[in-house]
């Protein structure tokens, strides 16, 4: 998935979108190892973080109880897709990027 994200990242640079990194291993150390043989060190992609395990905080407060679990959310932080990848995710992305500012979630 890293070169999917990494590409998705370079993509949209100049768009209001973030993707955010956590990492369950908990260990610093070999997430950044796992960077590394990506060729992702340095965190110049995107923010990583390190929660421990599926019974870290980030991971309890999201209610994510596997790995990877990915969250979609609109301007307002609204989750409006998970589990997406690939295509899907990028399709998702795209989608929630072409709303006006300010949009309500579709119902």
């Amino acid at each position: 998935m890293l070169p999917h994200e990494r590409s998705l990242v370079e993509e949209l640079k100049d768009e209001p979108f973030a993707l955010l990194g956590i990492n369950s291993d908990g260990d610093a150390a070999k997430l950044a190892g796992i960077l590394d043989k990506q060729q992702l060190s340095g965190f110049a992609n995107w923010r990583h973080w390190v929660d421990g395990s599926t019974d870290g905080p980030i991971a309890t407060r999201w209610n994510v109880h596997s790995w990877p679990t990915i969250f979609v959310l609109d301007r307002q932080g609204v989750i409006r897709y998970r589990d997406v990848r690939g295509k899907d995710l990028e399709a998702a992305v795209k989608a929630v990027l072409a709303e006006p500012a300010g949009a309500s979630p579709a119902k």
